[in-house]
């Protein structure tokens, strides 16, 4: 694959080995960055030789912990502002703040549209997202995005472990889209988890739409965080006559306590996740399967840097045949 010699790829500290695998598809290294984080908490990210008139391309989700990986992107995208940087762009696999964007009730903060303009503010030329929490978040920002999407990644995956007594769950009606994608694919009927929130990060289940019973289930969801929702999504289904549940989701943020809520009991016969976020330590030696972004990352910026269309970028990964 080639890549321009006015270009360079940067990591900061959430993303290191998926930017080692994307810059190797490209035949670069990895450009260094400085990132100290000081006793009082102040942060300052850095890199460490000229890059005067380059493309430069930053790839780190805002995973936990959030504020500190979103500090290093502002932070770094205004030292590579100040060194006279041609352009920055910053690959996002993992997109924090996400799910907060809209006031669910009075008083509320949007913080996806303030981490927008934010990233606007800090003179960031572009962003490569990944499956949003909702797609409508592109409108939040000023500058230019691309959301690319490893929903087919995902059914690609099981297409030769199907068969013809598997059922597509969307765990909410939020979810649907994506579930529904990769029903067509695999050519499998759809059901849909009735879930409501009554606060952040707890779930209640009122009914299951669609015939579950006697069926292996396969659950598509974007986010897996502290397994909450996604175990009582899985016991609700059980409860309706499943023979099993498979759960595979975009981004694994997997949060402390995720381990015992979704192993336990064996409530899930597999878990499936993209590389979107490093796996944390509490989920290291845990039957989890983890499928790499890296190509899509390095077509991505191979077409951004040679001005080509990401037309056939999306083309090429969102196409669920083979």
């Amino acid at each position: 694959m080639s890549f321009s010699k006015d270009a360079c790829i940067f990591s900061l500290t959430a993303n290191k080995e998926l930017t080692r695998e994307v810059a190797k598809i490209l035949g670069v290294n990895v450009s260094e960055a400085i990132v100290t984080h000081f006793a009082d908490g102040e942060t300052l990210c850095e890199p460490t030789s000229s890059f005067r008139g380059k493309n430069c391309y930053v790839i780190q989700s805002t995973c936990k912990p959030v504020n500190e990986r979103l500090m290093e992107i502002l932070i770094f995208a205004d030292a590579l502002k100040r060194a006279s940087a041609k352009s920055i762009n910053v690959v996002m696999p993992y997109f924090g703040y996400a799910r907060q964007d809209r006031k669910n009730k009075p008083r509320q903060p949007i913080t996806g549209r303030l981490v927008a303009d934010l990233i606007h503010a800090a003179g960031i030329d572009r962003v490569v997202v990944i499956d949003l929490h909702a797609p409508q978040i592109q409108g939040f920002f000023t500058c230019l995005v691309d959301e690319m999407t490893a929903i087919p990644f995902l059914a690609k995956y099981f297409k030769d472990k199907v068969d013809d007594d598997w059922v597509i769950v969307s765990p909410d009606h939020g979810g649907m889209a994506r579930a529904r994608r990769v029903a067509e694919f695999l050519n499998k009927p759809l059901a849909i988890i009735d879930k409501r929130r009554p606060k952040p990060n707890e779930a209640t289940i009122s009914h299951v739409i669609g015939d579950v019973k006697g069926k292996h289930c396969l659950v598509i969801d974007d986010i897996i965080d502290t397994g909450g929702s996604s175990r009582a999504g899985a016991i609700a289904l059980l409860e309706h006559g499943a023979k099993s549940v498979r759960i595979a989701a975009t981004h694994g943020v997997f949060s402390p306590g995720a381990e015992v809520k979704l192993y336990e009991d064996n409530i899930f016969k597999e878990i499936v996740v993209t590389d979107s976020i490093p796996t944390p330590e509490h989920m290291k030696g845990k039957p989890l399967t983890v499928l790499s972004l890296a190509l899509m990352i390095a077509k991505a910026i191979e077409h951004i840097n040679s001005g080509k269309s990401l037309t056939i970028v999306y083309e090429m990964f969102s196409n669920t045949e083979e």
